[in-house]
This record gives C-alpha cells, sequence and structure tokens, in this order.
C-alpha cells in the first residue's frame, strides 16, 4: 500500500507543506491531483477563509462558509467539498501518480469527502499523500489498518516519499 501522512504542529502549516509539494512533485512532471488547501486572512480579523485548489491545474473552491463572528462551530461547507472531490475523481480515474488530499479531516471520518476516493487510489496502486491534524489520527489509522506511512511535514521528504512512491510498482501479492 502506498499511503502516507504527515502532520506539522501549527495552524496551517500541513497546508503550505502540501501545496509545495505538489508543486515541487509537478515541476517532476509526476501528474498529481488532489487538492491543497489556500487559508487567506480575513479583514474582519475573524477565522481564515479556507480554500482549496484542485490539482494539477484546476478550480480553487471556498470549503469555509461564514458562520457569523459569534459561532463556534464547524465552518466547512460540506457541498463545497464534495463539489471537490467530484471535480478530483476523473483526474484520478483519467491516470495519476499521486493523489493529494490536503486534509482528512471530520468527514473523512465519517465516511464522507475524500475517504472513498482515497481508498479508490490506493486499490488502483496509486500512491497517497494524505494532511492530517491530532484529533482525526485514530480515525485515520482504523481507515488505514495501520499501514499508512508517518512522514515528517518537510517538503524534502514528503517529495522523495512522493517521487519514489508513484514510480515504485506495487508489490506482488
Amino acid at each position: 500500500m502506498k499511503l502516507a501522512y504527515t502532520m506539522a504542529p501549527g495552524r496551517g502549516d500541513t497546508d503550505l507543506v502540501l501545496e509545495r509539494v505538489a508543486i515541487a512533485l509537478a515541476a517532476q512532471g509526476l501528474r498529481c491531483c488532489g487538492t491543497v488547501q489556500i487559508n487567506s486572512a480575513r479583514a474582519d480579523a475573524g477565522p481564515c477563509d479556507m480554500d482549496v485548489r484542485v490539482l494539477p491545474d484546476g478550480a480553487v473552491l471556498r470549503i469555509s462558509q461564514d458562520l457569523g463572528p459569534e459561532s463556534r462551530g464547524c465552518r466547512l461547507d460540506p457541498a463545497a467539498l464534495e463539489t471537490a472531490v467530484g471535480l478530483v475523481e476523473p483526474r484520478l480515474k483519467a491516470g495519476a501518480d499521486l493523489l493529494i488530499v490536503n486534509k482528512f479531516g471530520k468527514h473523512e471520518a465519517e465516511g464522507r469527502g475524500f475517504r472513498t476516493l482515497i481508498a479508490e487510489a490506493v486499490a488502483m496502486d496509486v500512491a497517497v499523500l494524505v494532511g492530517l491534524n491530532a484529533r482525526n489520527l485514530a480515525a485515520f489509522e482504523a481507515f488505514s489498518g495501520g499501514l499508512a506511512v508517518r512522514l515528517p511535514p518537510d517538503v524534502t521528504a514528503l517529495t522523495d516519499w512522493g517521487r519514489e512512491a508513484a514510480l515504485k510498482p506495487a508489490p506482488a501479492p
């Protein structure tokens, strides 16, 4: 199984690292599909806006919703997330070397979002690199059967793994 994840300690750090990895791997000629997250500061000093860019050069979608300044709940827009999944799926099926998913989050932990697409990529022997936070680590480990490789949040280490995993044939059963 060619499945790896990374976790960076600071808020938004995993997003920045995965975006740099996607750029580096594309520059090396790898066919990457998936999403990278872009966080934008808001003028009203509220929580950042969250967008995803569909790889390699697709649409940028706003996946957060403005729930007002006093809200404390999840700001993810589930419909926008599912739109992103719908845009990535044909790119995976058209042929990809690597699937990058910005986050295995709450929706994936509950069986939605990119979860099915991650499983499809693994079944197709496409390398998968996922961003993760500590809150969803147990759900991801259960999903992956504990077989995913944890990698440091380092652009070079992640790029090296992505290139090697994408180019290496799967082991014989």
